[in-house]
């Protein structure tokens, strides 16, 4: 299946812009395609502003109101009918950006 893959990002990107271009690219390496990443002025997390990350056209809305998790991908994923056979790798793959933030902001 492909798997369209857009991030909405200000310019210069902050903490999750760059997290969330960490996460598409991980997803461009599983799925075999190219990451999209579009700078914006408007700020509208989640939505149609930055920071947002967004899988075949639906913006990813995460589990606690505030940042993309690794599940939260997931989780769109399989509501896109994505099986999970078809992601092997793909949890820990979308970790390493995650960990990557968290060494930076401590």
């Amino acid at each position: 299946m492909t798997v369209k893959v857009r991030v909405i990002s200000q310019q210069p990107p902050g903490g999750r812009c760059n997290l969330y271009a960490g996460y598409s690219d991980a997803l461009a390496r599983q799925f075999g395609t190219e990451a999209e990443i579009v700078y914006s002025e408007t700020c509208g997390a989640h939505g149609d502003g930055f920071p947002s990350l967004w899988l075949n056209g639906v913006a990813i809305q995460p589990e606690d109101g505030a940042i993309i998790m690794p599940s939260d991908i997931l989780a769109t994923l399989a509501t896109q009918g994505i099986p999970p056979d078809e992601m092997p790798g793909l949890g820990e793959a979308l970790e390493a950006p995650l960990e990557r933030m968290l060494g930076n902001a401590g």
